[in-house]
């Protein structure tokens, strides 16, 4: 994929370089390597992530050479990016697609032995791995990366990030659990075997306290949040210490971390194999 690589920064840096065709051709190639999983937003290399950039700029490019069509049918009025339609699938994908209202933009990859429970959204970018179930109302953003047997479940958000170019997306490693109504934005990476109690709300200015190891985690210019291995997250507050809130007995929301995976744990979370 270097050709590639080199051709979309060349395309990013000096467009009069390419025609109109040029330009189409090879933005089909880009959106049909991310669709394929050939090229990703981030990647572990080396038990390291590493932030594609060119790959979240390239997903820029293919905005701003796209035009709206109108894409509607009988009974809804659709109108979009013509190079982004939905993604096209059949039945040797193997896909667990639940009829109601799900949609998957073209450019997310989506392994095979993925459940989508509707309705429920993936976008461009996005790479969702074997043996993951996304729940109903829940979102897998711009260029998020989720693991292998990750459990959304309804209303979870994992955002997206497209802009700018070199922001890290959100990562979500292998056998997470996430809860109801959570949501991991900016960044956040979750490591493999964590879970998010019901609600858990994370960002890139979320301090999160480890009861367990009597630590606190935050992120910095340099690096995201991470939730590390095997944590178990869940909503709680803490006391804010200004005359004002104390005289109303105020706090604000925190996550803590009140222990790490056990049998027990496992036991909670398990995943049925015969849903997939």
């Amino acid at each position: 994929m270097n050709n590639l690589k080199q051709n979309i920064e060349t395309l990013i840096n000096a467009p009069n370089e390419f025609d109109q065709n040029e330009k189409n051709q090879l933005l089909d190639q880009f959106i049909n390597s991310l669709d394929s999983g050939q090229i990703r937003c981030a990647e572990k290399i080396n038990n390291n992530w590493v932030i594609n950039s060119w790959v979240k700029a390239g997903i820029l490019e293919v905005f701003k050479n796209s035009k709206m069509i109108d894409m509607s049918n009988q009974n809804y009025g659709f109108f979009d990016k013509d190079a982004i339609p939905t993604k096209s699938m059949t039945l040797d994908d193997g896909i667990r697609i639940v009829p109601g209202g799900s949609s998957i933009r073209k450019g997310a990859f989506v392994a095979k032995g993925v459940i989508c429970m509707p309705p429920m959204y993936i976008n461009i970018g996005a790479y969702v791995d074997s043996g993951t179930m996304v729940d109903s109302h829940a979102l897998v953003g711009t260029c998020a990366q989720v693991g292998k047997n990750v459990h959304l479940s309804a209303a979870s958000q994992i955002g997206g990030v497209l802009e700018p170019a070199g922001a890290s997306p959100v990562i979500v490693e292998d056998n997470v659990m996430i809860g109801g109504n959570c949501g991991v934005y900016e960044g956040v990476r979750l490591q493999e075997n964590v879970v998010l109690g019901t609600g858990v709300i994370l960002n890139a200015s979320t301090k999160v306290f480890d009861l367990v190891n009597q630590t606190e985690l935050k992120s910095s210019s340099d690096n995201p949040l991470i939730i590390p291995k095997g944590a178990v997250v869940v909503p709680g507050s803490r006391a804010i210490n200004t005359d004002y809130a104390k005289a109303n007995s105020l706090s604000i929301a925190t996550p803590l971390i009140i222990k790490y995976r056990d049998d027990k744990t496992d036991a909670k979370t398990a995943l049925e194999d015969a849903l997939r």
